[in-house]
């Protein structure tokens, strides 16, 4: 078992790796490493990210096969399969980091900016359902700063929407709670800029 802040530390590198383009040579994509994880896994650090694919998580954390669980979702969010799903890997494998990965521009922050102020006549259900996810993140924002710009107000929104999923994380799973409490488990927000391709980490109390 690999503790949460080594595990951070690990990401961390990683990251600077990807953004300095300099994948690493140690990365294990073998046959011989397929292999090894056929029976069994032990990813170091789960990541509830964005679908967005211009952010895999593998990938920007420099890391290889076997090395993290990855939860994708549009926006990120913490509903219950992707809270199961953290519970399933925190509890099975002994991984003790979770890092709720978001980024610049996020398309799924945008559209519930779009239609908080402009709703759509049908809108999908399915897609509502992400969209009430994220709306409360965006819905403080436009009453605070209601001119504020669009560019900046999606900004704020996916660090907001960020803390959200974090927050959701640590209130609605007792799961997640009692790991926190007795095997050191840490629950972190990160947000990937798609323009320098650097991941920067937000640390919150618990």
């Amino acid at each position: 078992m690999i503790p949460a802040r080594e595990a951070l530390d690990r990401l961390r590198e990683g990251n600077r790796r990807f953004a300095s383009d300099l994948r690493s040579h140690d990365t294990p994509v073998s046959r011989s490493r397929r292999t090894e994880l056929a029976t069994k896994q032990q990813p170091f650090a789960i990541v509830l990210g964005c679908a967005d694919s211009r952010v895999p998580a593998e990938l920007v954390f420099d890391q290889g096969l076997g090395d993290l669980f990855v939860i994708r979702v549009a926006g990120n969010i913490a509903a219950s399969s992707q809270i199961g799903s953290v519970e399933f890997a925190a509890a099975n494998f002994g991984t003790r980091l979770v890092v709720v990965l978001g980024h610049s521009r996020c398309g799924a922050v945008q559209a519930t900016v779009d239609e908080l102020r402009l709703p759509a006549e049908s809108p999908s259900p399915h897609l509502l359902a992400i969209v009430e996810r994220i709306r409360p993140s965006v819905e403080g924002l436009l009453a605070r700063e209601p001119e504020q710009g669009m560019d900046m107000l999606v900004e704020h929104a996916v660090r907001a929407n960020i803390a959200a999923s974090v927050k959701t994380l640590l209130d609605e799973s007792e799961v997640l709670q009692q790991l926190i409490k007795d095997d050191g488990l840490l629950v972190v927000g990160a947000e990937y800029s798609l323009d320098s391709g650097v991941v920067e980490f937000f640390d919150y109390e618990q």
